[in-house]
């Protein structure tokens, strides 16, 4: 009986029916960046907001203060008789009620200055100029509360990494496309949900979700697209990555226009419902099919590509064989019970880790490095661009395994050098800084497609969802890491980064090269190849 690669080969490895589904698949990654980089604008920190006094409220509405009235009255006091009070986070100790005075309300405190009335700790009483422009004004993470933006950034990790977990076991189980749709439509309610959570708890339940199907429906797809098309072409995985580069430059434009952080979260999570249409159009992999010993569905998928691309099968491919392995449901340990597929795993599983902990650590430090975050963010994204030209351009050229060790120590390098190059050259700086953003998303996209290519069929959405959950656990780590440590010194989180990314640069050097190779069917394959 004839390969599954020797029926592509005639049916077509990358024609008009493959480029169809690649096209309509690749928008997942517009809407995954959205998902994945979208605290930025979510969590925006307000421009002006105060601690109000017990009583004040009540008191403005009496008296017909403004805001600014009222700001006038307590934060300013404040200022003057405590300078090192901005009155964010600390308060008069002070209540105001009907005896107060609409045009002096400290007179009755008598001949003490302010300088000398004691202060108290803002805890829930804060007031936002604009109270629904982000999550923070909406469920006050400001001062003691300010770790729980973090808190909600790890959340959404966490979700990718039950993601990672449980819906690549059943995409490996139940099918590519089933998984992918029902993702799909996991995230779409979830993330309404998330834009009317009444409350920070429900925000982050749903939030965690949002996660987890979103995971669902980037990994499903990318593995899609991989198993569709013939080895020589396995490298259109990469343009995935530059829609998800597309998508960050687009959400700065959806987040200028949008003044509301539930707008921006509904215009975020709203495209996931037409990926629904994906039902007609996009088969199941026909690889997975083999797998699963069911020849027939394989088949008639097979003929469908052929007769899209113009092609025909002939009459004796009437059976296709992919693997003489039984098919078991699949377990951490078929990844480690061999020797190289014991090393492959281990080593992408911390290239992973690395690549999302400096990948998300540099977007969000966007945010707290200062200048215009709308122009920044779109600048940033717009870099991303040239990482996937210089990857399809040499990968097919030098393979996959240099590239990868190159572009991970050039961006440990980049991030050193940022780290200690001084303030008074800001344009020497950002050039430096977006090398090492430029090298961490080559990096980060060819960690993709070699994990896809290491792994055989019966274990590739399985071994791709486990090696990727470290991706997830990085993300877990890298707000608490960056905030906290730049706390301590703004540049100590880039040193952090630097190291990981120069021992991850190395480490890969020691992975197979896969240019070329057809896609391992057997766990067999991948011991011979490597």
């Amino acid at each position: 009986m004839p390969s599954f690669d020797e029926v592509l080969k005639e049916a077509g490895e990358f024609g008009r029916f493959q480029k169809r589904i690649f096209f309509l698949l690749c928008q997942t990654g517009i809407t995954f960046s959205f998902l994945f980089v979208s605290v930025v604008f979510l969590g925006r920190v307000p421009d002006n907001y105060w601690c109000r006094i017990p009583g004040a409220a009540e008191l403005s509405e009496r008296c017909g203060w403004t805001l600014e009235d009222e700001r006038n009255f307590t934060v300013l006091p404040l200022r003057l008789g405590n300078g090192s009070s901005s009155g964010e986070c600390e308060r008069l100790d002070i209540a105001w009620d009907t005896s107060v005075s609409c045009t002096s309300p400290l007179t009755r405190y008598g001949n003490r200055s302010t300088g000398n009335l004691l202060l108290a700790t803002c805890h829930d009483n804060w007031v936002f100029e604009q109270p629904h422009s982000s999550i923070i004004s909406e469920y006050n993470l400001v001062c003691g509360n300010a770790w729980m933006l973090d808190l909600s950034q790890a959340i959404l990790n966490l979700g990718f990494l039950a993601g990672a977990f449980t819906l690549g076991y059943a995409a490996d189980r139940y099918g590519r496309i089933l998984i992918y749709l029902l993702s799909c439509l996991g995230v779409g309610i979830c993330g309404i949900i998330v834009a009317f959570a009444p409350n920070f708890t429900v925000f982050l339940i749903f939030r965690f979700l949002q996660g987890l199907f979103g995971k669902g429906t980037w990994m499903t797809c990318y593995v899609i697209v991989t198993e569709i098309v013939g080895s020589d072409q396995r490298i259109v995985g990469i343009v995935i990555q530059i829609f998800f580069s597309l998508g960050t430059m687009i959400l700065p434009g959806i987040a200028y226009l949008v003044p509301t952080w539930q707008g921006i979260q509904l215009a975020i999570s709203l495209p996931n419902f037409l990926f629904l249409l994906y039902y007609w159009v996009v088969p199941e992999s026909p690889r997975w099919l083999l797998t699963r010993k069911k020849r027939e569905k394989a088949l008639k998928i097979m003929h469908n590509i052929a007769k899209h691309n113009g092609n025909y099968l002939s009459p004796h491919y009437s059976e296709i064989t992919i693997s003489n392995e039984e098919v078991s449901n699949p377990s951490f340990l078929d990844l480690v019970r061999t020797p190289w597929m014991r090393r492959n795993t281990l080593i992408l599983m911390y290239a992973w880790f690395t690549s999302a902990l400096t990948y998300q650590g540099l977007v969000m430090r966007l945010g707290i490095v200062g200048g215009n975050l709308y122009l920044d963010f779109f600048i940033s994204g717009a870099v991303e661009l040239p990482a996937a030209l210089v990857i399809l351009v040499t990968m097919d050229r030098i393979g996959r395994r240099l590239p990868f060790g190159i572009s991970n120590i050039v961006a440990g390098v980049a991030c050193l050098i940022t780290a200690f190059l001084p303030e008074d050259i800001p344009w020497l700086k950002m050039t430096v800084a977006t090398l090492g953003r430029l090298s961490i998303t080559i990096a980060f996209e060819i960690v993709y497609l070699v994990n896809t290519e290491l792994y055989p069929t019966t274990l590739r959405n399985f071994g791709v969802s486990l090696c990727s959950s470290l991706c997830d656990l990085g993300g877990i780590i890298a707000p608490f890491l960056l905030f906290r440590l730049a706390a301590i010194w703004l540049e100590l989180p880039l040193i952090i980064f630097s190291i990981l990314a120069v021992v991850c640069g190395v480490l890969v050097l020691l992975l197979p090269e896969t240019k070329g190779i057809p896609l391992p069917e057997t766990v067999e394959d991948v011991e011979k190849f490597s």
